[in-house]
């Protein structure tokens, strides 16, 4: 099934074929314009997720899209198909992950953030032994590091979802990167020495519980923290120790950032030199009407890089 999407990609880049996913609050604004609400292009196909009548299509990228599990009917119409993929454009990759929209509890979205990560580590990294994109998600991050060179001997894609795995697999093969693909929780499921860790977890407090959304704790802030925790654990636990490279979201409550506040400790522990950097600093504000964040201000997007010594 995957060989089956890896060629659809390949096929849709042959055809010049690029999009830049939004947030989705904007897709559903963008889709809700009339005109939009049937597709008139591999475009609206496969970035937008708008119905699309089979004449459409060539056989060729339909065929591959019913080998690779990834259409479907649309309910109520006899005439009307649907991806049940996208396929977007980042740092001149073509990458697959979940249609909008990505309501299902193990969605892999790709979209801003993904976008703004990959400028942030590709900045900031250095030539590395072993890199392991944790939460990797459609493997984007580890993916375009690897490109670069970065990842110098092996480049580790670890998620707890299987479906983030298998998008991962598929866009390592259409980048025509060599990369592990390890199930693992944060870093339990990764074995061997590592000297550089990336990450762009969710951070936000998601009451559907989607995995590639929700971060848990009090803001959104946990599961970025315990990587953090974690992420210096395992460098100090290395020969050469390493670096720590993460994008997340941080909530600012009464002016203080609350995921800065529960890694503070953490960084002093292991000794860590780090800059934080705000590289946004309102973002997802639309979250801040909901009760959780009711004493929220804001919520910015951050970039932690972290350099530790082997302990």
């Amino acid at each position: 099934m995957w060989d089956a999407l890896v060629e659809l990609g390949r096929a849709l880049s042959r055809l010049a074929y690029r999009f830049t996913t939004v947030t989705p609050r904007a897709h559903q604004i963008v889709n809700s314009r009339p005109g939009n609400r049937e597709a008139r292009s591999l475009r609206d196909v496969f970035g937008w997720s708008r119905p699309f009548a089979r004449e459409l299509l060539p056989q060729r990228l339909f065929d591959l899209m019913a080998a690779g599990e990834v259409l479907e009917r649309v309910a109520g119409s006899d005439h009307l198909w649907r991806a049940t993929i996208r396929f977007s454009t980042v740092d001149g990759l073509l990458l697959a992950h979940s249609a909008y929209p990505t309501t299902s509890e193990d969605a892999v979205f790709l979209g801003p953030d993904s976008t703004r990560f990959v400028a942030a580590i590709g900045r900031a990294a250095t030539i590395a032994t072993r890199v392991v994109d944790v939460g990797s998600g459609t493997g984007v991050g580890g993916i375009v590091l690897a490109r670069r060179g970065v990842g110098v001997h092996n480049v580790v894609l670890a998620d707890i979802s299987e479906r983030a795995l298998h998008f991962a697999r598929v866009n390592a093969e259409m980048a025509g990167v060599k990369a592990d693909i390890v199930h693992s929780d944060v870093l339990n499921g990764v074995e061997g020495e590592v000297d550089l860790i990336i990450a762009n977890p969710p951070y936000l407090l998601d009451d559907q519980r989607r995995l590639y959304r929700d971060g848990s704790g009090d803001y959104g802030e946990a599961l970025s923290a315990r990587i953090v925790r974690e992420g210096l654990r395992r460098l100090r636990s290395s020969s050469r120790g390493g670096t720590l490279l993460l994008y997340t979201g941080a909530a600012m409550v009464a002016g203080h950032d609350v995921f800065l506040a529960a890694i503070d400790e953490d960084l002093k522990q292991a000794n860590a030199r780090y800059t934080y950097t705000e590289l946004d600093p309102d973002v997802f504000s639309e979250e801040l009407s909901k009760p959780a964040y009711a004493d929220v201000e804001r919520i910015a997007a951050v970039f932690l890089q972290a350099q530790v010594a082997p302990g």
